[in-house]
């Protein structure tokens, strides 16, 4: 009878059977059950629709993956098989793993792209603008590499007066991407008016760097606008959905970021000549309007309206003039007749007052003082007027006089003849 075996050195024993029997294994299942351990392993179970098998993929191989592991995901997983001696229990070892059916960099991509684009990394409204005529463009390439020759050449010829600040970096291999996180974040402390970051083409892995999340994360955190360059037009990498700006080439990027020296200088003839045309017709048109109004002026200034009042003051004078002429006339034929009527009139009424002169004198002479010689009469006054004698009563005073004498008197008695 063969000697009992211990649990453990039966264990061992299979152990070593398994590990020798089964070196290198690819399986393909379902991940279920996957647990992302703090130490960095990755454990979890591999099924199908009859059977499971538990799975490990420790530290050094889980940082190598292109892709994450995930819940339902079907997978090809390359590794060993090995047993855990203190349970018993076996598991694959994973050295690697592989999307079923499409390349692991593929779903690595689409699986970074949609996590992203949930943590709003690719939302438009985030997008900086881009100054039209950047002085200081942060180029992050390579310094050898052609992207950087075609970047320079477009934008010396384009728009020389742009300075163009390089950022050494590699842009492949594992340790790329780190280099232009790095890059990216010394760029933006710079105060330039634009980043680009590129370089030439290539296959899906040696863009990988661009597609990487701590690229992305360094491009969403900065201020400056960023513009993505990378490969050929047809490539596209994660940097390209999170940057502001994305370039179909670096060439690409320089015609985009620049304005065009040439197309300016041709601009701004066509808009100097076409301000001298326009000048020219404001300057045409504003001189013929001088024109009408000189000429309105002219008809209606003060000058003109003068030269009317004076046309119709002196129409108004040679009228009144005329008329007064006419009035004249005819207060003349209208005057001749009257005036032989006034000359008769005058010359009857002279003659009736001559003739009344003549008798009034012919009675002065009858009757003046002077000319009463008779002796015994008087002529009787009262108050400087010759009165009758009839007009005095007793006690009136009065004057008799003669040519000679005046006597003043005082009724004192009448005695009727």
């Amino acid at each position: 009878m063969n000697a009992a075996l211990s649990v453990s050195g039966l264990n061992e024993q299979i152990k070593t059977l398994l590990e020798t029997s089964f070196e290198y294994v690819s399986v393909e299942g379902e991940l279920s059950r996957i647990t992302h351990h703090g130490s960095g392993h990755i454990y979890f179970t591999l099924k199908d629709a009859e059977s499971s098998i538990k799975c490990v993929m420790f530290r050094g191989n889980a940082a190598r993956l292109k892709f994450r592991l995930e819940e339902g995901a079907r997978v090809v997983i390359h590794g060993g098989l090995s047993l855990y001696k203190p349970r018993g229990e076996y598991q694959i070892n994973c050295f690697s793993a592989e999307p079923y059916g499409q390349g692991a960099l593929a779903v690595a991509f689409e699986q970074l792209k949609q996590r992203l684009e949930a943590k709003g990394y690719f939302d438009p409204a985030r997008k900086k603008s881009f100054s039209k005529f950047p002085r200081t463009i942060v180029l992050v390439t390579s310094a050898t590499g052609a992207a950087l020759q075609d970047m320079q050449r477009v934008a010396s010829h384009r728009w020389p007066l742009v300075k163009l600040v390089v950022l050494d970096v590699l842009v492949q291999g594992p340790s790329a991407a780190g280099q232009i996180a790095d890059a990216l974040r010394y760029a933006d402390a710079l105060s330039a008016d634009a980043v680009v970051v590129g370089r030439g083409g290539g296959s899906i892995e040696d863009l990988w760097p661009f597609n990487e999340e701590v690229v992305a994360d360094a491009i969403f955190a900065m201020q400056t606008p960023v513009a993505s360059a990378v490969g050929h037009e047809i490539d596209w990498v994660i940097s390209d959905y999170v940057a502001d700006l994305r370039a179909p080439t670096p060439s690409a990027a320089m015609q985009m970021l620049l304005p065009d020296r040439d197309e300016l200088m041709q601009t701004i003839d066509e808009m100097r000549y076409g301000s001298y045309h326009m000048i020219a017709q404001r300057l045409e048109r504003k001189r013929e309007q001088l024109v009408m109004m000189q000429e309105a002026f002219k008809r209606h200034g003060v000058e003109q309206r003068l030269k009317v009042q004076r046309e119709a003051i002196q129409e108004l004078k040679e009228r009144l003039l005329q008329q007064m002429s006419q009035r004249l006339e005819q207060s003349k034929r209208e005057l001749s007749p009257l005036m032989e009527r006034l000359t008769q009139s005058i010359e009857t009424t002279l003659r009736q007052k001559q003739f009344m002169l003549a008798q009034l004198i012919e009675g002065l002479n009858a009757n003046h003082p002077k000319n009463k010689n008779k002796s015994g009469f008087a002529q009787i006054a009262r108050e400087g007027k010759v009165i009758d004698l009839d007009a005095l009563n007793v006690g009136d005073r009065f004057e008799a006089m003669n040519d000679k004498r005046v006597v003043s008197a005082e009724v004192t008695n009448i005695t009727l003849l």
